[in-house]
């Protein structure tokens, strides 16, 4: 399976995400902007979520509320 973000474009490992919305990571005091980028992101098993670095955290996302940079 393919990993695709909100519009449909294919992602690969370290490619760079941007946020189409504010969302705030559960279990921490980080929040995400929209519009702010994420590089070098790697994919996981499940299609639907990607794994990154913010600061010290490593934390998955879901891909539908990210889009390729």
């Amino acid at each position: 399976m393919t990993t695709k973000d909100c519009n449909g474009k294919e992602l690969i490992d370290g490619d760079s995400v941007q946020a189409t919305k504010d969302l705030k990571v559960k279990g921490s005091n980080i929040t995400l902007k929209r519009g702010e980028t994420i590089k070098k992101i790697r994919l996981t098993e499940n299609p639907d979520e990607i794994e990154c670095k913010i600061g010290k955290a490593q934390i998955v996302l879901k891909t539908e509320f990210f889009k390729k940079a």
